[in-house]
C-alpha cells in the first residue's frame, strides 16, 4: 500500500531506532534533520508555552517553528487596519531564542477571516488584501523568513477549480498572482510559499496547482516552495505516487515541503508511515523540511487519533523513533 518503505524495511526501522546512532547521527529531529540539510518543525500554538514539558519537548527537538493559529487573519487583524502581533510575536521571540527558524502562516486563507473581510466589495477587498500582506510581512521582517502566501485555494474532488472563496468571487482568478507579487515588494528576501492538503499524491486537484506553479515560473510570479499538509489516516494513506508528485513540482524548479504532517493511527503501522514520509522527503533533494501539527497528541486538532511523535505525556512514541531513525538513515 506504501511506497519507498516495504514492510520489512519500515518495520526494520522502529528496530534500528533502538540500536547505537551511527557516526554524525543526531539524537533529536531537528539536529538530525540538520545533518541532512533540512529541518524538522512544529506548529506551535503560544499559549502552551507557559507548560513545561510542552516547551521542553520544542526547545529539543525541533529547529523550526509555525504558529498554528496566532498569525492567521482573524487573529492578527482583527479590525480593519488594527494589527495585533502579540500572540505572533511570543512565538516568533520564542523560536528565534532558541535559535529555530520560523514559517508564517498563514497570509491569505478563506478560513478564520474576521468578519469584516467577507463584507468588502472587490477593490476594497483588493486593498485591504494587500495591505495586510504588506503590513505584516514588513512588521516581520528579519524575524520570519518563509511565508504561507496562499493557503487552500483549490477545491478537493474531480474539477480542479478554485475553491469558491470571498477572494476568488470578488478578485477572480488573479487574486493568488497578485498575492504573491505583493508579499515578494513587501520583503524582498522572504521565500513565497502555496500550501494546500490532499495534494500529496497525483489527483485533480494536485494537478491543478501543479498547473498554476508551472505557468507562475514561465511567467515570473514569483514563487519559491509548495507546501504539501500531508494530513494521513486508514482512509487517507499515504499515497503510492507521493515522491513522483512532490519530485514533478521540484522539477519547475520550486522548493517542496512537507507542512502540516500529522498520521492517525498507533504503534508499528504509525510508525511505519512517518517512515515513509521521511524517506519520500530525503529522496527529493529540493524536499527542504518537514513540519509537523503540533507537538504532543494532548493538543492535536485530531487527537483522538493520536497523530503525533509524542503521546499525552510526552513520552516518544514509535513513530517518533521511526521517524529519528530515518533521519539519521
Amino acid at each position: 500500500m506504501l511506497r519507498m518503505a516495504g514492510t520489512l524495511l519500515a518495520a526494520g526501522a522502529v528496530a534500528l531506532a533502538t540500536g547505537s546512532p551511527a557516526a554524525g547521527a543526531g539524537d533529536t529531529l531537528g539536529t538530525a534533520a540538520a545533518e541532512k540539510g533540512r529541518y524538522f518543525g512544529a506548529a506551535v500554538a503560544g499559549h502552551h508555552l507557559g507548560e513545561a514539558d510542552y516547551t521542553g519537548t520544542l526547545n529539543r527537538e525541533f529547529n523550526s517553528a509555525t504558529a498554528e493559529n496566532e498569525m492567521k487573519w482573524e487573529t492578527i487583524e482583527p479590525s480593519r487596519g488594527q494589527f495585533d502581533y502579540g500572540p505572533g510575536d511570543r512565538i516568533v521571540d520564542h523560536a528565534r531564542g532558541q535559535g529555530m527558524d520560523v514559517r508564517g502562516h498563514t497570509l491569505v486563507w478563506h478560513s478564520q477571516l474576521p468578519g469584516w473581510v467577507n463584507g468588502l466589495g472587490g477593490n476594497d477587498l483588493r486593498s485591504a488584501m494587500n495591505h495586510h500582506i504588506t503590513q505584516i510581512m514588513q512588521n516581520y521582517t528579519g524575524r520570519v523568513s518563509h511565508w504561507d502566501v496562499v493557503n487552500e485555494a483549490f477545491q478537493d474532488g474531480g474539477s480542479g477549480a478554485r475553491r469558491d472563496s470571498v477572494f476568488q468571487q470578488r478578485l477572480g482568478d488573479g487574486y493568488i498572482e497578485e498575492a504573491f507579487r505583493t508579499a515578494r515588494a513587501a520583503d524582498p528576501d522572504a521565500t513565497l510559499c502555496y500550501n494546500d492538503y490532499n495534494t500529496d499524491g497525483v489527483n485533480a486537484k494536485s494537478d491543478a496547482v501543479y498547473r498554476m506553479v508551472a505557468d507562475f515560473k514561465q511567467r515570473g510570479v514569483p514563487i519559491d516552495r509548495v507546501g504539501f499538509q500531508s494530513h494521513f489516516n486508514s482512509q487517507s494513506p499515504v499515497p503510492s505516487d507521493y515522491r513522483a508528485n512532490l519530485q514533478r513540482f521540484a522539477d519547475l524548479g520550486v522548493e517542496v515541503q512537507i507542512t502540516e504532517l500529522d498520521i492517525e493511527g498507533s504503534g508499528d503501522a504509525q510508525a511505519n508511515n512517518y517512515r515513509t514520509v521521511v524517506d519520500t522527503c530525503l529522496a527529493v533533494d529540493a524536499c527542504t523540511g518537514i513540519t509537523v501539527w503540533g507537538v504532543t497528541d494532548k493538543y492535536s486538532w485530531r487527537s483522538q487519533g493520536t497523530p503525533l511523535l509524542f503521546d499525552d505525556n510526552y513520552q516518544k512514541k514509535p513513530a517518533y523513533h521511526a521517524t529519528l531513525a530515518a533521519l539519521n538513515s
